[in-house]
Order: C-alpha cells, then sequence, then structure tokens
C-alpha cells in the first residue's frame, strides 16, 4: 500500500508532464493497428474510440478512471486513425510482374542519378492494357538513358518492365511495399530508353500543375547551382538546398554513412533550424537597427513570422520530402510558441509536433527518419531542461567568465555534447533498423558541425537570396569550400580502423524496452525518472538474444544460404540476388560483402544440384527433376528450383519456387533436432500492402505439420 501511495504521489507531482504521454500513447495506437495479423473492418478499428469517448465522458472529472479512460482514448483513436489513413490511400497496386508494357502519365518526379540515367515518378493515366480500375495511382521507374529536357508536369510515355512494390528481403525486414502504400505507389520497374515526351501539363489536373510548378523551380535552382558549382561539391550543394541527392557519388554516400555524417546529406531537422534561424536572427537584427520600429513594435514576433514564412519556402525548395516536412512541422511549432509569449524549446512543443504529424501521417510512427530525429531532439531539449535547472542557481549567484577562449570553449563544448545525447539517443535505432554502429561519429561531427553551421548553410541561404540577381557564384564559391572540408571529414574519419560496427539483428522486444526507458527517462522530470533505466538496462541485455535464421531460402528459389560451423552465411546467389544478399548480411551482422559469401564454400555442387549440412542435417537444393530420386531418399531437407513431382516423401521440408513466390522469403530455425519455419507471409499478415497468395496447398506449408517438425540428425546420412 505505501509503494502504491507513493507512486501516486509521484505521479500526481508530474501532471504538468502528462499531456506529453498523449502522442506517445496515440503512437501506441498506431504500433497496435500495424502489428495485427489481419486488416481490420473500418467499424471495429472505430468502435473502440467512440467507446473510449464514452467512458471517458462518464467517468468523474477528478477520479483517477477519467485518467485512464483518457490513455485508453488515445491508444483507440491511434488505431482508429491509421486504419482511415489506410483507406485514404487504397488504390491499385500491380499483382505481378508486367511487361514491357507502355506506361503513360505525367511526370511528378525526375532524380537524376550519379551512375547515369534518370527515376522519373509518374502519376499513371494509362498503363497497357489494364482497366482504369486496375492500374496504380503511381509508379517509379528507373531508366538507363536520361532525358535532360524532362521536366515535372511532361505527359510522357515509356516502355518498362514493372513489379508490385517489393516486400522485406527476409521476415521482420524493412517493408518498402508498405511504404509505397501510403504514397499511392503501386508499381516499380526500370525502361532501357529514356522518357518519351508527349506535351506538357495542360491537360493535367490543377493540383499536379502547381506541384509540378514548384518541381520546375527546383530543377532550375538545381540546374544553376551545378553549373556555378560542378563536380561533388555541386552535387552535395544541391542535395542541401533542393533536396535532390542523385548526383552525390556512392563512394561518398559510404564515406558520410560510415563516419556518422550521413544525416547533413539529407535535409532535416538541422538544415531546416539552422535556416529558419538563420532568417529569424536576420530580421531580428535588421529590426533592431531601426529604433523607431524597434521600440514601438514586437520585432521578436514578427522575425518569428518571417522564419516560418522563410522555413515554409525552404520546404517547398527542398522538395518537401517527409524528413523535411517534419522539421517544418517541429520548428513551425517553436516559432508559434514565441508569437503565443511561450518558451520556443519546450518539451510540450515536440509533443504538439509529434502529435500533429502523427495525426496527419500515421505511418510515420515506422519511419527510422521520424524516429530517431524525434528521439534525438526529445533527449537534447529534456537534458537541456535538467542543466538548466542545475545552472539556475549558479547564474543568479553572479555572471559567468566571459572572453573569447571561454566563448570558443562553451560553443564546441555544446556541439560535443549535444553530439553525444543525440548519439546516444538515435543509437538503439541506428543498430535495429541498419544493424550498424559508426564507432567515431562524434569525432567526425566536432569537426564538420562547425562547418555546416557557420558556413555551408548560412552560404546556402545566402545562395538562395542571392540567386534571383544572378548573383549565386560567390555564396556557392563559400559553400564549396566549406563541403570540400566536410568531406574531408567524412573521408578521414571513414578510413579509422573500426569506424563501422556491424551489428546481428536485435529483438524487437528489445528494442521496444529501450525505448519505452527512454521515454520514462526523458518525459517525466523528478526523480523517478530513473526508473527508466531498468526496461532500458533489460533492452540491453535482451540485444543479442534475437535467433539466427539456420537457412534462408528467397528470390524464387534463385538464393539460398545456410550457416556454416562458423557462423557466417554461404550462399548460392543467382544473377540478380547480390542486392537481397547483401540486406541478410546486413541483418546478419556480417562485415563480409556479398560476392565472398556467394562463393557457396559450405555448399558441394555437380550440374545436378548442391547439397550441405545444416547442424547435421542434409539439405538438397536440385536444379534438375532427375536429381530428385537420391535427394528425396537422402536428404531431410530438399529445396527446388522448378515445381514439386507428385511424390517426394521422405523428406520432412520440401520448398521450392512456387512456395517462396507465394509465401517469400523462408526461413529456417533447427532448435534441438526441430525445424522451425518463418515466412514472409507469416511475419507480414493479410495487410492491403501485401500479396494476397489465396489458398496455399499443403506443400506451400512444407507438407503442413512440417512447419514444426522434431528431426533426429542420426537418421540422415
Amino acid at each position: 500500500m505505501r509503494l502504491g501511495a507513493a507512486l501516486a504521489e509521484r505521479f500526481d507531482a508530474e501532471q504538468e508532464r502528462w499531456f506529453l504521454w498523449l502522442p506517445v500513447l496515440f503512437g501506441a495506437g498506431i504500433a497496435i493497428y500495424f502489428m495485427l495479423p489481419a486488416e481490420p473492418w473500418t467499424l471495429a478499428a472505430l468502435v473502440p474510440a467512440a467507446a473510449a469517448i464514452v467512458a471517458h465522458l462518464a467517468a468523474a472529472r477528478t477520479s483517477r478512471i477519467r485518467l485512464l479512460t483518457a490513455a485508453l482514448l488515445a491508444v483507440s483513436l491511434g488505431v482508429g486513425a491509421a486504419k482511415v489513413r489506410t483507406e485514404a490511400m487504397r488504390a491499385p497496386v500491380l499483382a505481378e510482374r508486367i511487361g514491357p508494357v507502355d506506361v503513360e502519365g505525367y511526370v511528378e518526379l525526375v532524380e537524376p542519378r550519379a551512375t547515369g540515367g534518370q527515376r522519373v515518378t509518374v502519376r499513371v493515366r494509362r498503363l497497357g492494357k489494364l482497366d482504369p480500375d486496375a492500374t496504380p495511382y503511381r509508379a517509379r521507374v528507373t531508366t538507363r538513358a536520361a532525358n535532360k529536357a524532362l521536366q515535372p508536369g511532361d505527359l510522357v510515355r515509356l516502355r518498362a518492365t514493372l513489379n508490385p512494390p517489393p516486400g522485406p528481403s527476409l521476415p521482420g525486414g524493412y517493408d518498402f511495399a508498405r511504404m509505397a502504400w501510403f504514397q499511392a505507389l503501386g508499381a516499380v520497374g526500370y525502361a532501357r530508353d529514356p522518357a518519351q515526351v508527349l506535351q506538357d501539363a495542360a491537360g493535367a489536373p490543377a493540383r499536379l500543375r502547381w506541384a509540378t510548378a514548384v518541381e520546375r523551380v527546383r530543377e532550375t535552382i538545381g540546374a544553376r547551382i551545378v553549373a556555378a558549382l560542378p563536380g561533388q561539391e555541386g552535387a552535395i550543394a544541391n542535395a542541401l538546398i533542393t533536396g535532390e541527392r542523385g548526383g552525390i557519388a556512392e563512394s561518398t554516400n559510404q564515406a558520410f554513412r560510415a563516419s556518422g555524417l550521413f544525416h547533413i546529406l539529407s535535409i532535416s531537422g538541422l538544415h531546416m533550424v539552422i535556416m529558419a534561424g538563420a532568417v529569424f536572427f536576420s530580421i531580428r537584427v535588421l529590426l533592431a537597427a531601426i529604433p523607431a520600429i524597434a521600440l514601438r513594435y514586437p520585432i521578436k514576433k514578427w522575425a518569428a513570422a518571417g522564419a516560418m514564412a522563410g522555413a515554409f519556402a525552404y520546404l517547398l525548395i527542398s522538395g518537401s520530402s517527409p524528413p523535411t516536412v517534419r522539421s517544418y512541422a517541429m520548428i513551425s511549432v517553436m516559432f508559434l510558441a514565441v508569437l503565443l509569449d511561450r518558451a520556443a524549446l519546450a518539451l510540450r512543443n515536440v509533443a504538439l509536433a509529434a502529435f500533429g504529424i502523427l495525426i496527419v501521417w500515421p505511418e510515420s510512427l515506422f519511419d527510422p527518419g521520424f524516429q530517431m530525429s524525434f528521439a534525438a531532439v526529445v533527449a537534447l531539449v529534456s537534458a537541456y531542461e535538467w542543466l538548466h535547472e542545475r545552472t539556475r542557481a549558479r547564474a543568479d549567484a553572479g555572471p559567468a567568465a566571459g572572453g573569447v577562449l571561454a566563448r570558443g570553449t562553451s560553443f564546441f563544448g555544446g556541439i560535443l555534447l549535444s553530439t553525444l545525447i543525440a548519439g546516444l539517443a538515435v543509437a538503439p535505432f541506428g543498430v535495429y533498423h541498419f544493424h550498424n554502429t559508426q564507432q567515431f561519429a562524434m569525432l567526425a561531427n566536432l569537426l564538420a558541425i562547425p562547418l555546416c553551421n557557420v558556413v555551408v548553410m548560412p552560404a546556402a541561404l545566402a545562395t538562395l537570396l542571392a540567386m534571383p540577381f544572378g548573383l549565386e557564384a560567390p555564396p556557392l564559391w563559400v559553400m564549396g569550400w566549406g563541403i570540400r572540408g566536410m568531406v574531408w571529414v567524412a573521408d578521414a574519419v571513414a578510413a579509422l580502423p573500426g569506424a563501422v560496427g556491424r551489428v546481428p539483428a536485435i529483438p524487437t522486444v528489445a528494442f521496444a524496452a529501450m525505448i519505452a526507458g527512454g521515454l520514462w527517462l526523458t518525459l517525466w522530470r523528478t526523480r523517478w525518472r530513473l526508473l527508466g533505466l531498468i526496461p532500458m538496462l533489460v533492452g540491453l541485455a535482451l540485444a543479442p538474444t534475437a535467433a539466427r535464421p539456420d537457412l534462408l531460402v528467397g528470390r524464387d528459389v534463385g538464393l539460398v544460404a545456410v550457416r556454416g560451423a562458423d557462423g557466417e552465411l554461404s550462399a548460392l546467389a543467382e544473377r540478380g540476388a547480390m542486392f537481397e544478399l547483401a540486406r541478410w548480411l546486413e541483418t546478419d551482422g556480417s562485415r563480409r560483402p556479398p560476392a565472398e559469401a556467394a562463393k557457396g564454400q559450405a555448399f558441394h555442387c555437380d550440374e545436378a544440384g548442391c547439397t550441405a549440412r545444416v547442424k547435421g542435417l542434409l539439405l538438397a537444393v536440385a536444379n534438375t527433376p532427375e536429381a530428385l530420386r537420391d535427394d528425396c531418399a537422402a536428404a531431410a531437407i530438399v529445396v527446388l528450383k522448378f515445381a514439386r513431382p507428385t511424390r517426394c516423401a521422405r523428406p520432412a521440408i520440401v520448398i521450392d519456387a512456387g512456395d517462396v513466390r507465394r509465401r517469400g522469403t523462408h526461413a529456417l530455425y533447427l532448435e534441438d533436432g526441430r525445424i522451425r519455419i518463418e515466412t514472409l507471409a507469416d511475419t507480414r499478415g493479410a495487410r492491403p500492402w501485401t500479396p494476397q497468395t489465396g489458398e496455399a496447398d499443403d506443400a506451400s506449408e512444407a507438407g503442413g505439420d512440417a512447419q514444426n517438425l522434431r528431426i533426429n540428425p542420426t537418421s540422415r546420412p
């Protein structure tokens, strides 16, 4: 009883922080919706929210029951919002590969590729002979050759081979198809020839014409940037101003990833804050220099309004990507607080921004960019709130020591501390989503962030202001100098031994425990926030416990990998399977390049097929039906590159190309002689963005009970 009373007292003492948990609970409801194994009926998803509203209104105004019903209401509204968003974005998706086929539609986005060609996003008007009801709303086609004259808004025709948006490369992996659903992207593919322009956008919908007008402005700005600043410096400058990263060489991208600086290349909170902050500071200084205005009017609010307008212009110019939209929402809430005479940097403002984004785009909850940006901001604001409280008494006692040295120490110390806090906050997300760590990210950021803050982004703002007068070359020269410094830092840090650490996939429960603990630690104010360390430590303890598959079968059986005695994957990979194999190796935490793993050292092969030992069991990969007589008699697991025969009775597990085509990658776990199979279809469920496989035959279930069979390894030769 005493413990309960003490916890209730602590909870009541945190009343001003209760609001911060509303977006967390709303996000929990979104997570529940996306974790469902099957798509719920719309009514079933909305009824709990209605019931929670009734219960909340019926509860006594001051009772704890009312708090409980408010929490349940936030969760149920999250479920309902996710369902409404899913239905609102419902659009046709290709059911299977088609083509080459004529794709006709309006260009929405043109992205140049560093290796040549273009990636063109098309609002589809006609697709081959498909009925209008089956035609995807939007398609993305990568062309091998570029049409330099192509512009957003053009009506074009492409001869393309198209596929449905691909799902994860293995169970539990990143689901591109789910992301594509919420972009109404129903087809992706490639074309050998560039897009053929038919006419301009005169017949396009009004909304598309407006959007393409903005895109043409972006392209014009990008072309002038690259013309004045050629090479990789110009490509990076273009990325930082217009958001177009297609011209950046892959080697440069890899160096920025390995050094922990890749966030600089993607327009997000850092760039939006610098741009908006520079506009705010410039307007305020300019108005302060005019006493007649400064003494009579609220110039701080005027500067905040101007900064919001400048941030919106930068949002449009930079392409309005989801990370930029999130950053704009956050910075707008903070400037709105200035207009309302509230503190700009406060967790309440961050919570409002997160709430707004999740209401409009519930799917953002699973976007690594959303998770990492808000984790970093919440951790930074919470930490600096704590530091401010700690130093308030010292500041009241007397002014701090000044001088250039003190200010310089404070500047670089702030960068170091911010990098440390943000790095620790986003580390679990980097491990969970990308399976790697950047060991020297703090060093790289300490060297590169001052260049970005002081040289690169202010020069970018000056470039935009000077461009209408044709004077962009001087600020771009300054910007290029700063970019060269950042590239040098990225290359130098990436070249250090052990710059990138590979980490195997961690269990989702461990990830969730670390996130829950981090939220508890940062959102509360009093000492009981330290209880958040417990789930964080539990998550760290569970992180290495994820089971790793002993056998993987994917890409229509064109890719098969087994885990050898050394714990590494050894693969048989057909042409075109290297990308998928690379994802498998990343998830496995392996440093080996795909080409080395594809040598298949664990396999013994001849013309008929290959065999390998997996924890004492014999695996046979058959290339031809003639090999089946021996394989069916001797092997415990048989993988076929063709349709299964009517009789192959002895093996416990038989997987053929049809099984993989219907149910996706198969991951097999051999545990004490028992074989457990997990497929993409099992983990993704029956959702609108997943392929509808229909009734699987007993073979696709690997022999029914063979999904979890016990095998005696000694009974196999």
